[in-house]
């Protein structure tokens, strides 16, 4: 997957594998994330497959950089990609669900901490999707009209990570009040699964 989001990056305009890195943390990493050494792992697989190629930039007083470009062929890939249809879901992993799948031998309040910690993180990453990424959408139309219609699907891709997060702060908080109400009754009757 990280393979189509450096090409989708690459499509907009040649960037080194720092600019790279700096645009998945900026646009994709709410849905796709990826580690410095991935992106330059990556990098080099795209230029080896010839889906990009690479330019070294001399710079005056600081050191040599490479500058990255999508080939026809990586963009004959992009767009192949894109179009195949997805005729499955695919799955997910949820460390969170996991821990909590597991911790019926914690004590209550241990259980609680958790899910408080995770109900802020999850809200301050639905403050962000509605605050700081709205204003990126918009900024990076109005600087370059011509993305109208990317901006149009970079703003149904942020609609969507905002109700994930909605659901999963409402999914939160029906579990704090359940196991608020009832964690210790199911305890002292012995429920495990």
């Amino acid at each position: 997957m990280l393979k189509y989001v450096l090409l989708g990056g690459l499509n907009y305009r040649p960037l080194t594998g720092y600019q790279l890195k700096q645009w998945v943390d900026q646009t994709t990493r709410h849905f796709w994330h990826a580690h410095s050494s991935q992106v330059y792992r990556t990098l080099d697989s795209l230029e080896k497959s010839s889906l990009a190629r690479s330019e070294i930039q001399e710079q005056d007083n600081r050191p040599d950089r490479r500058l990255y470009h999508i080939t026809s062929a990586g963009r004959n890939d992009l767009l192949a990609w894109l179009a195949q249809p997805m005729t499955e879901i695919e799955p997910t992993k949820d460390a969170l669900i996991v821990r909590l799948f597991f911790s019926a031998q914690l004590d209550k309040a241990t259980v609680l901490m958790q899910l408080h910690l995770q109900r802020a993180l999850h809200q301050q990453q639905l403050d962000v999707l509605r605050g700081d990424i709205v204003e990126q959408i918009a900024a990076g139309r109005a600087d370059n009209p011509d993305l109208a219609r990317d901006a149009l699907m970079w703003e149904i891709a942020r609609r969507n990570g905002e109700l994930m997060e909605e659901a999963y702060i409402r999914w939160l908080d029906e579990a704090i009040a359940r196991i608020e109400a009832e964690f210790d009754v199911h305890q002292k009757e012995g429920n495990s699964p």
